[in-house]
């Protein structure tokens, strides 16, 4: 499996090598590779059941795998018990101890090692102030907020300085703004302390956010490993174009290529793209655009010439501050583009005439997959 160019030139740190479990005869994690770089903020992201906490138990030690190994800096791990591992865990529900106040709940993994009652002060001082916690050390965990709690927790798992930290959707339970304000301290934490981060999610929005690299997961199996603006504009797979953030999917059949451009023949016409992710001429496939990659003209009762336009009806549109969300009804379904509102200009209408056109290259052709639903036919 392969990652960023940027990122595949540090010295990999950690390394998953055909990895898999099973429960029996139900397979919660097929065989997986990949080498993650050192200091590298990876998002395991995907749906319930695609086996992304699965993996993040197989690097803790809290299950162990069926077949394959887990490399850490060059020595082999999978059966090192949990203790011995140098991996932190925080966990969605953050599990501090309430009999314990915010210092000794921080300090607890230095006095089990048996660290000197001054270091762990002084260490607890220190990772205090670095979360911004100094004034609450003497306070239980149930006098403090949703996030405060958080960071003790992430507190906790970096005093010992782990060579890599695990987060098992540790935001989930939080509200939307302190949810924004978390992601941001974690990514701050995580320049800082130039740890590698493995962070489990089911909210592209926030992978997007925070992450250098995202693998998507589906059933037990990796669709795609890549930055975020890769998995965004550069899909592989129906699957990750279809979940990875919002995209209008027009089914077809590749009629014919020439390079790295393709023409695909749907219910709406046959139109070009330029980026055909190893497509073959007769295979089915989907041309996946995002809305924003979209403009809108208005329809002067000529039918476009281009092969990268069609014809629609705008639906509905939702104004929301700075853009404005737009549904176009075209021949077999709808389409939706996102425009730059302008206070100045006329507002789009519902019922208007108008004329969707994008760039080639800005078409992704991804092999069709029945197993996915809801794409426009």
């Amino acid at each position: 499996m392969s990652v960023t160019p940027t990122l595949a030139a540090r010295a990999a740190d950690l390394s998953l090598q055909h990895l898999e479990k099973r429960y029996g005869s139900i397979i919660a994690l097929k065989p997986l590779s990949i080498d993650i770089p050192a200091g590298t903020f990876l998002t395991v992201l995907g749906p319930s059941g695609s086996g992304k906490t699965t993996v993040l138990r197989l690097i803790g030690g809290f299950s162990e795998p069926t077949a394959g190994r887990i490399v850490l800096g060059g020595e082999d791990i999978t059966e090192l018990p949990i203790f011995q591992r140098p991996c932190n865990t925080v966990f969605q529900d953050y599990a501090l101890f309430p009999h314990l106040n915010v210092s000794e709940n921080v300090g607890y993994g230095l006095s089990v090692r048996g660290r000197p009652k001054s270091e762990i002060n002084t260490r607890v001082e220190e990772i205090l102030t670095v979360v911004g916690l100094q004034k609450m050390a003497g306070r239980a965990p149930s006098q403090l907020s949703g996030g405060q709690r958080q960071r003790v927790a992430l507190a906790r798992a970096l005093i010992c300085d782990p060579r890599i930290m695990l987060l098992d959707e540790p935001l989930a339970a939080l509200d939307a703004e302190l949810r924004h304000q978390m992601q941001e301290f974690l990514k701050a934490q995580q320049r800082r302390s130039g740890i590698t981060f493995l962070f489990v999610t089911h909210d592209q929005q926030e992978a997007i956010g925070i992450s250098d690299l995202i693998l998507v997961m589906r059933g037990g199996v990796v669709e795609q490993v890549a930055s975020p603006r890769d998995l965004y504009y550069r899909p592989q797979t129906h699957f990750v174009a279809s979940f990875f953030g919002e995209n209008n999917l027009i089914e077809g059949t590749i009629a014919s290529r020439q390079g790295d451009e393709v023409c695909i023949d749907t219910k709406l016409g046959s139109f070009v793209a330029a980026n055909p992710n190893g497509c073959t001429v007769g295979q089915r496939a989907s041309m996946a655009v995002r809305p924003e990659s979209f403009t809108v003209q208005p329809d002067a009762g000529k039918p476009p010439n281009s092969k990268t336009a069609i014809n629609g009806v705008i639906h509905d549109t939702s104004f929301s501050g700075s853009a404005t969300r737009v549904t176009v009804r075209v021949a077999s379904g709808l389409l939706t583009t996102t425009v730059a509102s302008d206070r100045n200009k006329g507002a789009l209408h519902t019922g208007d005439k108008v004329i969707l056109q994008w760039s080639p290259g800005d078409a992704i052709v991804v092999a069709a997959d029945d197993t996915i639903a809801g794409e426009l036919k």
